[in-house]
């Protein structure tokens, strides 16, 4: 059986030039600079079908790390642009990240979900799912939209399934799912 490998990440062109790693101190140019980092973030996470980031894991990954400039943004610079990416357009940001504050995160502010999909999006995706295969009215696990044999040509086949759990949260809210049980054995059954 043969393996594919994956295609190389794609870096953009603003990877290549060296105060794309510094702090700008012009209002603008630092707008156009968090722009361009959480475009990357997300490509590179979706490349990569990461949906948690974990800045002390990414922080010597090529990500935040051009070793040919021998350029990088530290740990403290990284927190800024997810800092950004995590407040909503109407604060300046661009709504692309939340960090996760959880029980087993050792410092604030390490890790967060990156969201090329907001979980409003992925929800959309997941409903043209439904609708397109005739699920509604059917009941299946989280862990059959994930990882079954149905999905498997889905963009959300594989998903984290937390952020799954977020987008079918949106369906429930919109009254077109409900979720049932749980501890990993989540059922959703979508009306």
């Amino acid at each position: 059986m043969a393996t594919t490998t994956p295609a190389p990440f794609p870096f953009p062109a603003t990877y290549n030039f060296p105060p794309f790693f510094t702090p700008q101190p012009n209002t603008n140019t630092r707008h156009s600079q968090l722009q361009k980092w959480s475009s990357l973030i997300q490509a590179w996470c979706r490349h990569h079908r990461q949906y948690r980031l974990s800045l002390i894991e990414a922080i010597d990954t090529p990500l935040f790390h051009n070793s040919q400039l021998r350029k990088r943004l530290d740990l403290r610079e990284a927190r800024a642009v997810i800092d950004w990416m995590a407040k909503s357009e109407s604060q300046g940001g661009d709504g692309r990240a939340e960090w996760i504050e959880a029980p087993g995160n050792q410092a604030p502010k390490t890790v967060a979900w990156i969201w090329w999909r907001r979980p409003e999006e992925w929800a959309d995706v997941i409903a043209d799912w439904v609708e397109g295969t005739g699920q509604r009215g059917v009941v299946l696990t989280v862990y059959e939209l994930i990882q079954g044999d149905a999905s498997a040509s889905q963009e959300f086949h594989g998903m984290d399934n937390d952020a799954m759990l977020k987008a079918l949260n949106v369906l429930v809210k919109r009254g077109k799912a409900q979720v049932f049980g749980g501890e990993g054995q989540e059922g959703v059954k979508f009306f």
